[in-house]
């Protein structure tokens, strides 16, 4: 029984660990080198996409996606969705795709001539399932090093460790002064039912 608390509390934990990866934003510094517009056929993967924008239709089973590919300093290729979040989750209310793609094509460049950029973004990249990570802003960088430090992640973990340190200390109190007395109770309750029956059976078999 305790393997399976364990477990249960292992599987949670990484359910609550892949949100959070999946959902908190990410800096990477990449070299775009092309973008397009895609007509994409939404399918089993298709909660990874966003939702429709204001002038898409509905439930529609495709839609035209733009897309960034960029080039990681290692040489990786790296391809990013631009879609709205709109006031869905997560909630980034972005709105303005149209326009990061126009700021991205502006930053296009080779690689004997390289420009190297910020791509803030969140989601993950499978080329298995055809997930692509969500670009959310870029920015000029001076070079293949020049990552900004992720302020809002660490702000973000900050205020998370104090609300759950103020949790467990409001638990922690409670059990102190709810649960551990009826415990405590319930021990001297059995602690004297067990000496009764001692007796009890003392007076029949005469041991």
């Amino acid at each position: 029984m305790r393997y399976v608390k364990w477990g249960l509390l292992a599987l949670w934990l990484a359910v609550v660990a892949g949100f959070l990866h999946y959902t908190l934003p990410q800096n990477d510094i990449v070299r775009v080198v092309n973008t397009e517009v895609r007509r994409v056929d939404f399918g089993a993967n298709s909660i990874f996409w966003g939702s429709a924008g204001s002038g898409d239709a509905v439930g529609s089973i495709n839609r035209d996606i733009p897309f960034i590919e960029a080039i990681r300093p290692n040489g990786r290729p790296i391809v990013y969705r631009n879609e709205d979040t709109g006031w869905g989750w997560p909630p980034y209310f972005k709105f303005d795709s149209s326009n990061l793609q126009a700021i991205t094509r502006d930053m296009v460049s080779s690689q004997d001539n390289p420009r190297w950029v910020e791509i803030r973004h969140y989601g993950w990249r499978s080329e298995l399932f055809s997930i692509f990570p969500n670009a959310v802003s870029v920015r000029p960088a001076t070079g293949p090093e020049d990552k900004s430090v992720n302020w809002f992640n660490i702000f973000f973990f900050t205020v998370l460790a104090g609300v759950l340190f103020a949790l467990w200390r409001l638990w922690r109190r409670f059990r102190e002064r709810r649960i551990d007395p009826v415990l405590e109770d319930l021990d001297e309750a059995s602690d004297e039912a067990r000496g009764r029956i001692r007796g009890w059976w003392r007076r029949l078999t005469g041991r």
